[in-house]
C-alpha cells in the first residue's frame, strides 16, 4: 500500500477569446490525488479531476488531467486538463505557476494559462488566482490517501460480538428487475462458533418480490465469505440453494466510496461502518429463483460491505445510481449504545459528482444534517459549504421484502428492503435570493433503499 495526498483547490479568475474587449468568468474546482507524498526537491504528478466554468464555453463541465508539483526542481506547478464543453467539442487547458522571484506568495497563488481546441489552436487565455478566503478549508482538506486493496477481504479475526456483511444490489436495465444479494458472518457475543447466512431477493416489476434464504451454516476457512455452495469473492458471487441458483461477476474501474469517514472503516472507530468497494459496478451472469430466470448483462449496481458490533437501533440506507459515474450513498442511523438510542438519526452522505466526492467533511455534515425515517417514505437533508442536498425516498409496500435476523448478542432486527424504490434528489447552492437548484435527479423504480427497525 502506497501513501499519497488528496486535496481540493479552487482557482478563480477571467479569460478572453482572441478579439474580446471584456473579461469572462473562468473558474475551476479541482480534486487532486497524488500517488506519493509531495517532496520540495522532487517532482510528483497527481491526477486532477473536477469541474470548469468558462463563461460562454463551459457551464460546470467535468475536467480531467494532471497536476505536476515540482517547486524546486522545475520551479513550477503545471496544470493540464481537458473538458468536453457545452458545444460538445473537447478543449485543453495548459498553465503553470512559476515558483521564482521575490513575490513568492503571488507565484504560488497566480495561475496563467491557455485554452486550446482539438486542433491545437488557441481559443483563449486565462488568468486565475487562489481565493484567499478559502485558505482554512484548503488547508483542512489535505489528507493522506491510501491505495486500498483487499476491501472485500474478510476482516473478522476471531473476536466475538461482530458481524461482517458482503451485499450487492443492482437493477437489470432490460427488464427493470431489482436484485439484492446479502451474505453475513455473525460471531456470537458468547464466543461460540461463527455462522454464515444470507438471502437473495428478486424485485420484478410485474409481480411481488421473491426471497430465498440460506444458512445459518458453518463458515469455510478463507479470505472471503464461503458457506456450503454460497461464495462471495472479489468480482464473483455464486450460490446453489433450495429454490435458487446464481452465478454473477462484476467489474468497477472507479475508486471505492467511503460513506463513513475513511478512518472509521480502517481503524474501526465507530460501533459499525459501511463502505462501497464497487459503487458503480456492472454485473453480468444468470440468476434463477423458482421458475424465473434473469440474464444480466452490464446491469448497474454496487457491491458494499459492513463491519462492526451489530446493526443500528434503527436506520435508513439508499444507493442511487445517478448516471455517468455519478452516485449517491446514504446511511442514516441511530446507535444502539446506551444514551445514544434516543438521539435523532445521524445521516452520513457521500455524493460522487463529476468524479469528486462530497461533502469534504462527512462527519460535520452528518452532525448538522437531519433525517426522518419511516415507511413508506423517509427523507434526509445535509448541508456542506454553500450547498444543500435534499433526498426523499419512497418504498411502496408491494415493492418491499421484510427480513428478520439477529445481532451477535441475539437481539432481533428487521430490515425492509426495496430494490425498486423511488428517490427524488435535489442539490442546491446558496445565492443572494435563497437556495437555487443546481442538479435534480428523479429515480423511478431504480433506487435501492432500506429501513431497519427493532421488533
Amino acid at each position: 500500500m502506497s501513501t499519497g495526498l488528496e486535496f481540493t483547490e479552487a482557482m478563480v479568475g477571467t479569460w478572453r477569446k482572441p478579439g474580446d474587449t471584456g473579461d469572462r468568468l473562468f473558474r475551476f474546482d479541482a480534486r487532486v490525488e497524488t500517488p506519493t507524498l509531495l517532496s520540495p526537491f522532487g517532482t510528483v504528478v497527481g491526477d486532477l479531476t473536477g469541474t470548469l466554468i468558462a463563461e460562454g464555453l463551459a457551464s460546470g463541465t467535468p475536467i480531467m488531467g494532471t497536476l505536476e508539483v515540482s517547486p524546486l526542481r522545475n520551479r513550477r506547478l503545471h496544470y493540464s486538463f481537458t473538458t468536453v464543453a457545452d458545444d460538445g467539442h473537447r478543449y485543453r487547458f495548459d498553465g503553470w505557476k512559476t515558483i521564482r522571484g521575490v513575490h513568492l506568495l503571488r507565484a504560488w497563488t497566480t495561475l496563467p494559462g491557455t485554452l486550446y481546441d482539438e486542433d491545437g489552436d488557441v481559443v483563449g487565455t486565462a488568468i486565475t488566482r487562489f481565493p484567499y478566503r478559502t485558505t482554512p478549508s484548503f488547508i483542512a482538506g489535505f489528507r493522506l490517501r491510501h491505495d486500498d486493496t483487499g476491501l472485500e477481504d474478510r476482516r473478522w479475526a476471531g473476536r466475538p460480538g461482530r458481524i461482517e456483511v458482503w451485499y450487492d444490489t443492482l437493477t437489470d436495465p432490460r427488464t427493470g428487475t431489482g436484485l439484492w444479494l446479502h451474505h453475513e458472518l455473525c460471531a456470537p457475543s458468547d464466543g461460540s462458533a461463527p455462522s454464515g447466512y444470507g438471502w437473495l431477493a428478486l424485485f420484478p416489476p410485474d409481480g411481488s418480490p421473491e426471497l430465498v434464504r440460506f444458512g445459518p451454516a458453518p463458515l469455510d476457512q478463507g479470505q472471503w465469505f464461503a458457506t456450503g455452495d454460497v461464495v462471495a469473492e472479489p468480482g464473483h458471487r455464486s450460490g446453489n440453494v433450495e429454490g435458487a441458483t446464481w452465478k454473477l461477476t462484476y467489474k468497477d474501474d472507479r475508486p471505492p466510496l467511503y460513506t463513513f469517514p475513511h478512518a472509521a472503516w480502517r481503524h474501526e472507530l465507530l460501533p459499525s461502518a459501511q463502505i462501497v468497494p464497487a459503487p458503480t459496478a456492472a454485473f453480468r451472469g444468470t440468476v434463477t429463483v423458482g421458475g424465473r430466470v434473469l440474464e444480466l448483462e452490464a446491469a448497474p449496481g454496487a457491491a458494499a460491505r459492513i463491519y462492526g458490533h451489530g446493526n443500528a437501533e434503527r436506520w435508513g440506507w439508499l444507493h442511487a445510481d445517478l448516471g455517468d459515474g455519478d452516485v449517491l450513498e446514504v446511511v442514516a442511523a441511530v446507535s444502539r449504545r446506551p444514551g445514544l438510542r434516543r438521539l435523532p438519526p445521524l445521516p452520513f452522505v457521500r455524493l460522487r459528482l463529476d468524479t469528486v466526492d462530497q461533502p469534504r467533511f462527512g462527519l460535520l455534515a452528518a452532525l448538522g444534517g437531519s433525517a426522518h425515517l419511516g415507511l413508506p417514505d423517509w427523507d434526509v437533508t445535509v448541508r456542506f459549504g454553500s450547498r444543500r442536498l435534499r433526498v426523499r425516498v419512497s418504498q411502496p409496500a408491494d415493492r418491499c421484502v421484510a427480513v428478520e435476523y439477529h445481532d451477535p448478542d441475539g437481539s432481533p432486527a428487521i430490515c425492509t428492503n426495496s430494490e425498486r424504490a423511488d428517490a427524488d434528489i435535489v442539490l442546491e447552492h446558496r445565492a443572494a435570493g435563497g437556495w437555487v437548484v443546481e442538479r435534480h435527479w428523479t429515480l423511478a423504480g431504480t433506487a435501492h433503499a432500506e429501513i431497519g427497525t427493532r421488533p
